[in-house]
């Protein structure tokens, strides 16, 4: 007696002969495995762990993008001119964007290309009040500068803007960062400084008090895209997250990474020190994200410093 066909195996919907029954099993089973492998990759891009989203000058910008779709490309986002990171979590794509310090308050654009299509989304950039900060230097030839010193300043900032602005596209960025050194926290981002009363640029990063030799690690992977001693930041290491997410470390007693070089998060890159304009031993950290200098703590969440 022949078996009843609606016992019969069947492999995604399709019936197949007795004689076959092992190897569709094996089949199965194997491309089974397979599938289930590809959605749990895909499922692993839905933890970007976002920064804190806080739409304000120096801050960031999280707008969703919409679904992300399995086999579909990534989108693709602008400020003005400058490229900004995609990211998806939780099955939704986000742009994050950066806001620099001197955005002005109001409405905005971003362009967004998804396919075939470029449309541009509006969001607003709310006003924040930073507060002052004054600071009385003893060696007055880090504020009122030489011609020579200040020559020398203005070639570095050059330099450093063109760094800042540096896009290196990555599969995925780690979002997600750690505080390179634990201390207290000093000087925080965007407070509006005074050195010997002359008002100054404001600060574009976040201050960590630490003894000198304290061992700085890599906030999260990525590329070491420069070092340098500079006549501000003193000894300073730069270091790409690809994606137009960029972590600056500076004050540095010592340099302990090269140019080009591949570092893990909470690798060792470096000595804390007092190089540079600086008033004692520490480390002065900033995040850069599409060319824009914003609030390093919008994205440590809960790992903060003493």
């Amino acid at each position: 007696m022949m078996p009843d066909s609606s016992l019969q195996p069947t492999c995604y919907g399709l019936r197949l002969p007795h004689m076959l029954i092992a190897i569709t099993f094996r089949i199965c089973f194997r491309f089974g495995l397979l599938v289930l492998a590809s959605a749990f990759a895909f499922s692993g891009l839905a933890h970007a762990s976002l920064p804190q989203p806080s739409s304000v000058p120096g801050g960031v910008a999280i707008i969703p993008l919409g679904s992300v779709s399995a086999g579909a490309d990534t989108p693709q986002t602008w400020f003005g001119e400058q490229p900004v990171l995609v990211t998806s979590d939780h099955g939704l794509w986000y742009a994050v964007v950066g806001l620099p310090l001197d955005v002005t308050p109001g409405a905005h654009q971003l362009r967004v290309k998804i396919g075939d299509e470029t449309k541009a989304l509006d969001f607003v950039v709310n006003a924040k009040d930073y507060p002052e900060q004054h600071i009385t230097l003893a060696d007055k030839s880090k504020v009122d500068l030489s011609a020579a010193d200040e020559a020398r300043a203005e070639r570095e900032i050059a330099v450093i803007t063109e760094l800042k602005h540096h896009w290196r596209a990555a599969q995925d960025t780690d979002l997600a960062f750690n505080l390179p050194v634990q201390g207290e926290l000093g000087s925080r981002f965007g407070v509006r400084r005074f050195f010997n009363e002359e008002p100054r640029a404001p600060h574009a990063g976040l201050d960590v008090a630490v003894d000198r030799g304290t061992p700085v690690e890599a906030s999260g992977q990525g590329q070491v895209l420069a070092v340098d001693d500079y006549f501000f930041n003193g000894k300073t290491i730069f270091i790409d997250h690809g994606n137009g997410l960029i972590t600056m470390y500076c004050h540095l007693d010592r340099i302990d990474v090269k140019t080009g070089a591949t570092v893990r998060k909470g690798q060792r890159i470096g000595l804390s020190g007092k190089t540079g304009r600086a008033t004692g031993p520490h480390l002065h950290w900033s995040v850069v994200l599409n060319g824009a200098m914003v609030d390093p703590e919008l994205f440590v969440g809960g790992k903060r410093g003493r």
